[in-house]
């Protein structure tokens, strides 16, 4: 199970890969639970963090269902420099245009950069503005050649992913995409609490942002104490992830 941490600036970055993050997930919380950050903020974010086995991914946000925008932006988070690319389909309403969306993301990436890993990501808060459900991402995903399927959470009010879904609806989520032959991931307020049940339902990424903040607060600082204290418990669950397979993903 690896780890995932989303900082919003180089020096959070920097926290979040010398505590030992798998993956650097570079976002804009100012612009939504996926929010797109800036081409200059990544490129400066990767070069500040230069250090050995780091990947970073970066969110496109949370997206209306307009694929040329999609394409386009993907193409942008690819030149710089993100090795994890994820779209949050917000504004699809059907596996349809889902894949419509996806599809162009997936090109665009992978025209660009073949070993980038392409991520459809959802929110397993859906039922609150009629989005895809966690069935409908898993086929958007397949159908589109994507590599990982994700849910956070779309409304950051406190609640978290278990208060969306039980937790035999996320181990569903995680056997469908498994059987699809998909990476899983899933994040919403995901707290150290939470992380035996993930291990349990076998999820490949768990991604986290106001657990290893200051008063668990996303608006605050990523404190490295935090991170230490987070990443400790998930390598109890799961183990440190291999050198070799962190460094397969380097440029």
């Amino acid at each position: 199970m690896k780890v995932l941490i989303s900082p919003v600036d180089a020096g959070e970055a920097v926290i979040a890969a010398r505590g030992g993050a798998d993956i650097v997930d570079i976002k804009n919380i100012a612009e939504g639970s996926l929010g797109a950050s800036f081409p200059w903020v990544i490129r400066e974010t990767i070069r500040a963090v230069n250090q050995p086995g780091t990947v970073f991914s970066a969110t496109l946000g949370d997206l209306p269902h307009k694929p040329g925008t999609a394409a386009l932006a993907a193409l942008g988070a690819v030149m710089s420099g993100a090795l994890y690319v994820k779209a949050g389909l917000h504004g699809s309403r059907t596996v349809a245009e889902g894949v419509e969306l996806m599809s162009a993301v997936v090109r665009a990436c992978k025209e660009a950069r073949p070993e980038v890993t392409v991520v459809t990501a959802g929110y397993a808060d859906h039922a609150r503005f009629g989005g895809l459900t966690p069935e409908m991402l898993v086929r958007v995903a397949a159908e589109s050649g994507s590599d990982l399927v994700m849910m956070d959470t779309l409304v950051k009010d406190g609640k978290s992913l278990f208060d969306a879904l039980t937790t035999d609806e996320l181990g569903e989520f995680v056997t469908l995409a498994h059987a699809a032959d998909l990476k899983s991931a899933l994040a919403g307020s995901v707290r150290t609490e939470h992380l035996a049940a993930l291990a349990g339902i076998g999820v490949d990424v768990v991604g986290v942002r106001g657990a290893v903040c200051g008063g668990n607060d996303r608006s605050t600082g990523i404190d490295p104490r935090k991170v230490e204290t987070f990443l400790a418990a998930a390598r109890q669950l799961s183990g440190p992830a291999p050198v070799a397979e962190r460094e397969s993903r380097l440029p």
